[in-house]
């Protein structure tokens, strides 16, 4: 049976949702190495809009030491025939190297041959792995911490009744005032001890321009830090609005640059970045849109033996920290299904909020 012009543009769509949804970035190059099409991966891979992207010479997106991209596009066209090369470390435009498979295959286009080249990171699986383990130890951890909190609780409880029983039969003032200090301990540490576990409140949940949070973050930070720390917005105005608690979105959001501002001192730069990636999975949940936040300062970076342990309550590498803020912050997101991630070198550091707009299967 040949096919319709209906079952044609039919068999067009599937195949244009077929490449928007692969999990793989798929860029088509001209003759002249200047890109016509990037799909969705393309795009999250490289951090730049399809707007943006289309008209760039492949020497300007991606770079590779052994001129993989440029080379391997020129000898595909020369010969008409497919290249491959495996495990190819390859810089992006904003100096991430990634490891991937790179394919180039020839392609007959509307105005001619053109250049399929396919694009297959390796460090993703990886990562998926990470981020589970790190939810896992995220949910161990919280659940000792509750059981020691609830049984430091017990004692301390006895400990002010004590204190408090004792000073109404203590008539000497400066003995009295110890049983106060005694009474302000207790609530302090049960005060501490309440925190440890994280924000247990349900949430009030409302429809939000996420920006709106990010900016009165920035500008509580701005005003905390003064003018040497500067604190830059860098917005994709396209992003729906989100259903969060907003008061504790803000905690959490606020956790995360005030860590970055402490790390910082007195000077430096933080940006505030937002974007949308695609077809993520967070905790087993496959979502098809989520809301990425990061966080970059140009500090000293996190020391290596802190990054596994960085958001455990009460680990933190300032002498005066409580080592709460990103535990607390971790908690929020986590109620939210989301996840915060963090990758550090010296000169860069990057706290990644993942906040998931739907599942694939919702």
């Amino acid at each position: 049976m040949s096919d319709s012009p209906l079952s044609s543009s039919a068999d067009i769509n599937r195949l244009r949702q077929v490449v928007e949804n692969a999990s793989i970035a798929i860029l088509v190059f001209d003759a002249d190495l200047t890109l016509v099409y990037a799909n969705t991966q393309a795009q999250e891979l490289l951090d730049i809009s399809s707007r943006r992207l289309l008209g760039s010479h492949v020497s300007k997106l991606i770079w590779c030491p052994n001129d993989l991209a440029e080379t391997a596009l020129k000898r595909a066209l020369a010969s008409g025939q497919s290249y491959t090369e495996h495990d190819s470390v390859i810089e992006l435009s904003d100096a991430r190297q990634i490891a991937a498979n790179c394919t180039v295959t020839p392609i007959e286009g509307e105005s001619g041959v053109e250049l399929l080249l396919e694009l297959q990171p390796l460090g993703r699986q990886k990562q998926i792995i990470h981020e589970e383990q790190l939810i896992a130890q995220q949910d161990a951890v919280r659940s000792i911490i509750r059981g020691l909190a609830h049984e430091i609780k017990n004692p301390l409880g006895g400990l002010r009744g004590a204190a408090q029983l004792l000073q109404s039969e203590i008539e000497d003032k400066g003995l009295r005032d110890y049983t106060e200090i005694i009474m302000q301990e207790a609530d302090r540490l049960r005060a501490l001890v309440d925190r440890l576990p994280g924000p247990r409140h349900v949430l009030v949940r409302r429809m939000v321009n996420i920006h709106k949070i990010l900016e009165r973050v920035r500008m509580l930070v701005h005003t905390e830090q003064g003018d040497g720390i500067r604190v830059i917005n860098d917005y994709d105005p396209s992003i729906p609005k989100v259903n969060v608690d907003v008061d504790k979105m803000v905690q959490a959001v606020l956790n995360v640059v005030r860590n970055a501002a402490q790390a910082l001192g007195e000077h430096g730069e933080i940006i505030i970045r937002s974007r949308i990636a695609r077809h993520m999975t967070i905790a087993h949940q496959r979502h098809g849109m989520v809301v990425k936040v990061d966080i970059i300062d140009n500090g000293c970076g996190v020391a290596e033996d802190m990054m596994e342990k960085l958001f455990f309550p009460m680990v933190t590498g300032r002498a005066e920290g409580t080592g709460l803020g990103l535990s607390i912050a971790q908690s929020i997101i986590s109620q939210h299904g989301g996840l915060i991630e963090c990758a550090s070198k010296p000169g860069k550091t990057v706290f990644t909020i993942l906040l998931p707009l739907g599942r694939d299967d919702d």
